[in-house]
């Protein structure tokens, strides 16, 4: 009888796969993209996609070699595999990138389009040992250019393309990959869920200002989004290496486009330089139930809370265990960002920072940091406990809100009781 079971078993999953539609594969060499570092292969790469897309889906494989190109729009049940050698070089031209109505900073504006775009594309891949290389030092540039004849010029005054844009889109995968010198944000996730990102790298410089520095170079922006995993990745950017961000200003709870970032699990990653482990802002509503574990912050801040004095945020739940400090690494970073707010004529709104606990901390480091936030900032319990850390500024001057537990500071206990 077992026997029988068995063999009607193995009968039915050889007819199940048998059936089951092979994964198609579209090797962009083969469909007239040339990987010379030159020619610009918008098309024939676009072409390869919608082919792809309109036969039922499938994989589109970039080889190696440097393939140049501007925005390239990601159909549903289209995945990406770059090959080991691969490079999508974005192009310098901004015309390249379409201008569109998107998602930009907390709210939907005419912006240009990133090198990969996907919306509604659920169950996406993209994966393999390749480059996405945004080419963006002349974008940089630009920038700063802008910026020195004009202080008060803001970052949507000078168009950037990001490198990659996924909104609207369920079970998304994206491992292995690097991202290099973007002219904007890195990877931009908005309104997904169940999104993991694995072996990664974002890399953009963080020098000095114009030509080795890339404003605005975040690596990940997760916006608007639920349950995202980021593990065992390596960044090293020239703004917030991880952001957490929804909407901005005094209206911003109403905001229906702008729903709680929460369910965000970061681990076993390596922060070399960029503000921050993870950074709540520079646009953010509600932060909920953060979870981050064996992390290294090597001359980054461990965790960073911008508070805008316009906008009502509520940052709860945020846990962070089996931290190492490293370099010139900033243990807090809790204060108020005021560098573009607007009140609209509203009275300033109230937020809450309540629930946030660093465990498990050792190493070296620059400072402890500050805990300060804006008149309107109800500092709740905030908690550092089993620390033992040695920083070149051991002052708690600027920590009231702190409370530790077993906390050891260049050798001396340091007893904070201000949590409530």
């Amino acid at each position: 009888m077992k026997k029988y079971i068995s063999a009607a078993l193995l009968l039915s999953l050889a007819v199940q796969l048998q059936a089951a539609p092979k994964d198609k594969q579209y090797n962009i060499a083969e469909h007239g993209a040339v990987p010379d570092g030159t020619t610009l292969n918008t098309k024939a790469i676009q072409a390869t996609i919608d082919e792809c897309a309109k036969k039922g889906g499938g994989t589109i494989i970039i080889p190696k070699g440097i393939f140049l190109s501007g925005a390239l729009y990601i159909k549903p049940k289209v995945n990406i595999e770059m090959q080991d050698g691969s490079v999508l070089k974005g192009s310098t031209n901004i015309e390249d990138y379409p201008k569109a109505t998107t998602r930009i900073e907390g709210h939907f504006e005419p912006w240009r389009a990133a090198l990969l775009n996907a919306d509604k594309a659920d169950h996406l891949r993209i994966t393999g040992k390749g480059t996405l290389d945004g080419n963006g030092k002349p974008f940089w540039i630009e920038f700063y250019s802008r910026r020195t004849a004009n202080k008060s010029t803001t970052n949507l005054n000078v168009e950037r393309p990001r490198l990659a844009f996924i909104q609207n889109s369920k079970d998304v995968e994206i491992s292995g990959i690097t991202f290099l010198n973007s002219g904007f944000w890195n990877l931009h996730l908005y309104r997904d869920q169940q999104v993991k990102v694995n072996g990664c790298r974002f890399v953009a410089p963080g020098g000095k200002v114009p030509d080795d520095h890339a404003p605005s170079s975040d690596g990940i922006d997760v916006d608007s989004s639920q349950d995202v995993e980021i593990g065992h990745c390596y960044f090293s950017t020239g703004d917030d290496d991880i952001a957490l961000k929804g909407s901005k200003g005094p209206f911003a709870m109403q905001d229906q486009d702008s729903p709680p970032v929460e369910r965000i699990y970061i681990h076993d990653c390596v922060f070399e330089s960029g503000g921050g482990i993870m950074t709540c802002g520079s646009e953010a509503t509600i932060v909920r139930n953060v979870k981050v574990e064996r992390c290294t912050a090597r001359n980054v801040n461990v965790l960073r809370l911008k508070l805008r004095p316009d906008t009502p945020q509520q940052y709860e739940n945020i846990s962070l265990t089996d931290i190492t400090m490293e370099g010139t690494a900033t243990l807090f970073n809790v204060s108020p960002w005021t560098q573009y707010f607007d009140l609209k004529g509203q009275q300033p709104p109230h937020s809450v920072i309540r629930n946030v606990t660093l465990t498990n901390v050792k190493g070296t480091g620059k400072t402890l940091g500050q805990i300060t936030g804006t008149p309107d900032t109800e500092l709740g319990t905030i908690i550092l406990k089993n620390a033992d850390v040695k920083v070149t500024d051991a002052s708690t001057e600027k920590l009231k809100a702190l409370k530790t537990e077993n906390v050891t500071v260049n050798g001396q206990a340091v007893i904070l009781n201000s949590g409530k």
